[in-house]
């Protein structure tokens, strides 16, 4: 969404009018059970749902095996249950084939894999990558390692950083000027952790070169609204498994084909699909290339049942959800004395919203905020919100919502805030 071109505001929950996600639904979160408890907190990890723990624990309790490592039906049932939630992952983010998707340890150690496989191996002297220092530490400095690693080896890449614009999206104008002859890679987020904001980099079509790779973290949008990585145009993307009702542990990371002959193994070992040959090593291919050691295997199985539930709600519902209960709660905060929104959907020239809204307060600290407000039962997250070179004092509040939210959660928080609004001042 651009807040100055209505034509661009067209969202996935819009496309059809969606299904409403049922009042019962928190009912298959048992740590939902005390309704005195308000959770807003979904941005840094997701409730999970009955059936994800009993996936879990299931494993753990009957037939406790290592997946690819013995020819007994135990293990073989494993790896045949993986390879039906790669599949599954594929078609849950848009991918045409399953082995463009590779299991990780999380979003983190998958932004990871992309700056090792892939930078480390095809990046020259004087290559560039363009990324956004407001991101997620997890999609800042892998790219300052990969950097500073390199330098060690004599070549030395530049990190163009681009700015934000007042509602939360990545600048694409200034992107484009800062796009080179020399740009390798342009990294976003596609749903900002921290304000809530969308990027697409759609408007980048046709004004750069297609052989730039786009890199999309989609730690916050996966399981909030529709993603799909062949609408982005993603070259790499990567999901959080926790953030979408799965275990924790366990993350998601899309390569496009066009790009595994470009990848070399960052973590060889056990599983990891390369052996020696006579001339150095020699892989297998996607996805095991990049998937050595045992597998987290409770956490991938977690994600079927996660799939389920996503499915069975539609995630365009989803998206729907929390964009009406975003919006309740920017209107609600908005004339409250001494408050002030972060850049994000409170700055959108229409009405949208992803679930994730931040603000600070005069008279108040961020933190002492929190636990006011945790101690009236409503959890939220203040902080800089794991965004490196902060300045120090410079928190805010985070609300951020899921499915399990509801209307009148908002309200009740909301009149919170309200009474603590001017109180310190």
């Amino acid at each position: 969404m651009h807040p100055l071109r209505p034509e661009l505001t067209a969202v996935p929950a819009l496309r059809h009018a969606p299904t409403p996600v049922p009042a019962t639904i928190r009912d298959r979160f048992p740590a939902l059970a005390d309704p005195a408890v308000v959770y807003l907190d979904s941005a840094a990890t997701t409730q999970k749902p009955d059936t994800v723990i009993a996936a879990v624990t299931g494993y753990h309790a009957e037939h406790t095996a290592n997946a690819g490592r013995g020819t007994y039906s135990w293990a073989t049932a494993l790896s045949a249950r993986i390879a039906a939630v790669r599949s599954r992952a594929a078609a849950f983010v848009g991918a045409a084939h399953p082995d463009e998707i590779v299991f990780t340890a999380g979003a983190t150690a998958a932004l990871g894999a992309v700056a090792y496989s892939w930078g480390l191996a095809v990046l020259d002297d004087g290559d560039e990558i363009l990324y956004n220092p407001a991101d997620h530490a997890s999609n800042v400095l892998p790219w300052h390692h990969l950097r500073d690693t390199l330098a060690r080896f004599g070549r030395r890449i530049v990190l163009r950083p681009y700015r934000s614009t007042a509602a939360g999206e990545a600048d694409i104008d200034d992107i484009a000027a800062q796009v080179g002859p020399r740009t390798r890679l342009i990294t976003t987020s596609h749903l900002h952790h921290v304000y809530g904001g969308l990027t697409t980099l759609e408007e980048l079509r046709g004004r750069i070169d297609p052989e730039i790779l786009l890199c999309f973290d989609c730690s916050q949008s996966g399981g909030h609204l529709p993603v799909d990585v062949l609408d982005l145009g993603a070259d790499f993307a990567v999901f959080a498994g926790h953030k979408m009702f799965g275990a924790p542990g366990i993350g998601l990371l899309y390569c496009r084909r066009r790009v595994h002959d470009r990848l070399r193994p960052f973590l060889p070992g056990g599983h990891s699909g390369v052996r020696v040959g006579d001339a150095g090593l020699i892989t297998t291919g996607m996805p095991e290339m990049l998937e050595g050691g045992t597998y987290n295997i409770p956490g991938i199985l977690s994600l079927a049942p996660a799939f389920d539930l996503l499915d069975e709600l539609d995630p365009i519902a989803i998206a729907a959800h929390n964009r009406e209960l975003t919006l309740r709660l920017i209107d609600g905060l908005r004339p409250l004395p001494g408050l002030e929104f972060l850049p994000g959907p409170a700055y959108a020239g229409c009405a949208v919203g992803y679930g994730i809204v931040s603000f600070t307060l005069d008279g108040i600290s961020a933190t002492d905020l929190g636990f006011v407000l945790a101690d009236a039962g409503f959890l939220v997250r203040t902080g800089a919100h794991c965004v490196p070179g902060t300045e120090p004092g410079a928190d805010s509040v985070r609300v951020s919502t899921h499915l399990y939210n509801t209307l009148d959660e908002i309200d009740r928080f909301v009149a919170c805030v309200a009474g603590l609004a001017g109180h310190g001042r």
